[in-house]
């Protein structure tokens, strides 16, 4: 049996910031896109809060650092990676607002995109 898998598109400077990820954590989130993209769910990811259903994050801790890529399931038939940071943050465990506006304002630009609206 094959398995099909959904393409996986990144939005923005996504995938160059992701590229900036320490080896071993692109290595670790990218097998994780893979199982999203064969339509399953990966142990790192959890559902991301504030955009309703269909968006998640991944998290990955690396050396004392925490870095983050998120992404929707519910445009189309495919996965799209939103943004993909390094949690800067010391205190509390809040993602930064520039963080949070950015990854709406991708996926409503993801949306438009495919004729859809928010929420």
């Amino acid at each position: 049996m094959t398995e099909t898998r959904k393409p996986l598109f990144w939005e923005g400077s996504s995938k160059k910031d992701f590229k900036e990820f320490p080896i071993p954590v692109q290595k670790d989130m990218g097998v994780a896109l893979f199982v999203v993209q064969l339509g399953r769910t990966p142990d790192s990811s959890k559902p991301w809060k504030g955009l309703g259903s269909g968006a998640y994050e991944l998290v990955e801790d690396h050396r004392g650092d925490t870095f983050r890529a998120v992404y929707t399931v519910r445009v189309g038939d495919a996965i799209h990676v939103l943004h993909a940071f390094q949690k800067k943050s010391k205190s509390g465990i809040s993602t930064p607002q520039p963080d949070v506006q950015l990854i709406e304002k991708r996926l409503k630009s993801v949306l438009a995109r495919h004729g859809l609206s928010g929420r």
